[in-house]
């Protein structure tokens, strides 16, 4: 496992242990705490839409990005968002110097799950 992979790795244990401390939160100053965490992980979250016509009503953000950290190396996330603007897929990668993003391999359902509901406490709209 490459340097990037395992910051990545690093990065996806991290939001599940968010995610699993909001899911325990016994009270509101727990999940308060936990959602601040989450709130305050990403340096970034950018979106963006499909091409359209200048113009057009209603054209709201498909798909979006959330950098986690720069450098070498960094990692993000990226998915797309549902007609509502909520997020409907999310995949996370990583990168070095000089090399492509590149996704995770082998993230299990949990892992998933867990990575969706973090990239959904975040508004896109």
């Amino acid at each position: 496992m490459n340097h990037a992979e395992q910051q990545a790795n690093a990065q996806l244990k991290s939001i599940v242990q968010m995610i699993a401390a909001l899911r325990v939160a016994a009270d509101d100053e727990q999940r308060d705490t936990a959602q601040t965490r989450i709130q305050e992980d990403p340096l970034s979250i950018e979106v963006r839409s499909a091409w359209y016509q200048p113009g057009e009503p209603g054209v709201r953000p498909n798909e979006f990005k959330i950098l986690l950290c720069t450098g070498g190396p960094a990692v993000r996330i990226i998915g797309q968002l549902n007609e509502h603007g909520e997020p409907e897929q999310a995949q996370i990668e990583h990168q070095d110097w000089f090399t492509p993003w590149t996704p995770l391999p082998h993230i299990t359902e949990e892992e998933n799950t867990a990575l969706l509901d973090y990239c959904r406490h975040f508004y896109f709209v």
